[in-house]
């Protein structure tokens, strides 16, 4: 069956626009952030470690593991943050909470659609050989590939950094380039949860923008 017109993605990316914004807290924000980068390389350790175990329950039972699944959910969720608070997307000054919770109140959200069956086939190669298409173009918006905490290097800092200049002279985080970080780090949100094993719907080669989660027809059937 084809999902309606209003259906949305599984991984559901959100990205307010803060305002106002200091003009210079971002030369700063690599230093306030330390302490979220120190937890997020033990989390992604035990991220890897628990899409191995992951791996082998969807083969053997065709279900992720819910609290493994809510545990890697928390890890990206807490990642896309840190992203969104730093050189990621640098469109907030909020100081991101130590937590792999929900929490709606901040200005960057991600929700991961619970997926109550699997396939015991696409687990064998989704990881690495489906996905490879999407990690080429991954690795000119990360400057080489993903990373093991916020997104570093590449097109998305890039464009984050001319934002943070365009915010020192004017005062104001030009809202076409925050619709393109978003989307641009949606694009990367997407592929690490099919990539992690927590979805079988192949992320789009599209890139949505926007602070919100735009709605889309999927062409392909159930």
């Amino acid at each position: 069956m084809t999902t309606s017109p209003t259906a949305y993605w599984p991984v559901r990316v959100r990205g307010v626009l803060d305002h106002p914004l200091s003009r210079w807290l971002w030369l700063v924000k690599w230093i306030l952030a330390l302490p979220h980068y120190i937890v997020l390389v033990f989390l992604w350790i035990a991220f890897f470690l628990v899409c191995v175990v992951a791996f082998f329950a969807v083969l053997f039972t065709e279900r992720y593991p819910r609290p493994l699944f809510d545990f890697n959910a928390g890890v990206l969720r807490w990642t896309w943050r840190v992203s969104y608070y730093a050189y990621g997307a640098l469109a907030t000054d909020r100081y991101p909470p130590f937590s792999l919770g929900v929490e709606p109140g901040y200005p960057a959200t991600l929700e991961i659609a619970y997926p109550e069956r699997l396939s015991r086939s696409l687990v064998l190669v989704k990881w690495w050989l489906l996905a490879i298409p999407h990690y080429l173009v991954l690795g000119f918006f990360l400057g080489g590939g993903a990373h093991a905490g916020p997104w570093s290097g590449g097109l998305i800092a890039l464009l984050a950094l001319i934002a943070a200049v365009a915010l020192a002279f004017t005062g104001t985080y030009p809202r076409d380039l925050h619709a393109l970080v978003v989307g641009l780090n949606r694009w990367v949100l997407r592929v690490a949860a099919y990539a992690a094993l927590m979805t079988d719907a192949y992320p789009p080669f599209r890139l949505d923008q926007g602070g919100e989660e735009p709605a889309w027809e999927a062409a392909a059937e159930k």
